[in-house]
């Protein structure tokens, strides 16, 4: 055997990963655990995310048609195509990160990717905790909300963690009961005719009920599918779980009525809410504070029957509250239990659970 200079090895391997796996740039960026975000803006802005924070790579591809070939690489193993013809692409990598490209010149200072990284390490309840985004009395509540098979839905903005929550959440669900995971990443598939075909994630949630799960997931809703989910949960899928884009709990509401009304512009507004209502029991809200900290904001119940104009009713059972030791650097504060008895304890207690199980509500 024999050794090689460590200039010579460093060159092997940049030319093995060239061509094995994405190329030594973004390989070595990827293989850094604390990274959760890649941000590439043309061939000499390199941007990535750590513990909440952007910083710039001081590292950049030799040139455009080098940032070209990487973007071939990651499209092509996923069996996907990008062209000037088809400049916008979303896609995923081999271990399962989210992955958007567009390509110039739609993208004025070069091609450009942005890469969600999937973390190796599954996200469970107790590393929320480690984290500060979750208390003890709110992950056992929401353990037994699972097993009794409430329908829960997860709101949150941009980066605030609701794909990283819907996983831990999902590690309560029973091992013994079928689960359908649906992504929200459309599917293109080849027909016998040589056309393509849209494989929209409103046709593979129908499907899934035709499946026998015991169980739905839905990775996210974003439009028209949005009646299907809820139908679901309507209709003998309860324990269902979904996350959904929007800055506050009453937010995700109104954007689950738009997009009811996508798929199903004639439905009468308040058959849609009674619809949610009926279909959604628990919405828990998340965000990404001042400080780049990921809080649950909100847990709420949502109320199986309408107010008297009509409205949606929350319920809210846990709230943040900041205290006197925040500042512009540093949220402090506690998700506590507010004044608010739980309403819809019938699944509760349907599950063998006490009703003295539930936290109780704090004196006014």
């Amino acid at each position: 055997g024999y050794l090689l200079p460590i200039q010579k090895m460093d060159t092997v391997n940049g030319i093995y990963k060239m061509y094995r796996g994405l190329g030594g740039l973004l390989d070595s960026i990827l293989a850094d655990e604390n990274v959760t975000e890649v941000m590439i803006n043309g061939p000499d802005n390199i941007f990535v995310e750590r513990s909440g924070r952007l910083t710039r790579v001081d590292k950049h591809f030799k040139d455009e048609q080098e940032l070209r070939r990487v973007i071939d690489l990651i499209v092509g193993k996923a069996h996907r195509e990008v062209s000037e013809a088809n400049p916008i692409v979303d896609t995923r990598l081999e271990d399962g990160s989210r992955v958007n490209v567009v390509l110039s010149p739609i993208a004025l200072s070069g091609s450009t990717i942005t890469i969600r990284k999937f973390s190796k390490q599954p996200m469970t309840m107790s590393k929320l905790l480690e984290y500060g985004s979750i208390t003890p009395e709110v992950a056992n509540f929401l353990k037994k909300l699972v097993a009794a098979r409430y329908n829960i839905f997860i709101a949150g903005g941009t980066g605030s963690g609701k794909t990283t929550f819907l996983n831990a959440l999902s590690n309560y669900i029973p091992h013994d009961e079928r689960i359908i995971t649906i992504e929200d990443s459309e599917l293109i598939v080849a027909a016998s005719s040589g056309e393509s075909k849209k494989i929209d994630i409103q046709s593979l949630i129908r499907s899934s009920l035709r499946m026998r799960p015991d169980r739905i997931i839905v990775g996210e809703v974003r439009g028209a599918e949005a009646l299907d989910m809820l139908q679901a949960m309507n209709t003998g899928h309860d324990g269902s779980l979904s996350t959904g884009h929007a800055n506050s709990a009453e937010d995700m509401l109104s954007r689950l009525e738009t997009m009811v009304l996508q798929g199903e512009a004639a439905l009468p507004l308040k058959a849609i809410r009674q619809q949610i209502s009926s279909a959604v029991d628990i919405m828990i809200h998340l965000s990404r504070l001042r400080d780049h900290s990921r809080k649950t904001m909100m847990v709420s119940e949502i109320l199986p029957h309408l107010d008297e104009n009509g409205d949606i009713r929350l319920n809210p059972l846990f709230e943040f509250r900041e205290d006197e030791h925040s500042t512009l650097q540093h949220v402090s504060g506690a998700l506590v239990r507010t004044e608010n008895p739980m309403i819809q304890t019938d699944k509760w207690t349907r599950a063998g659970f006490l009703l003295e199980d539930i936290p109780a509500p704090v004196r006014k």
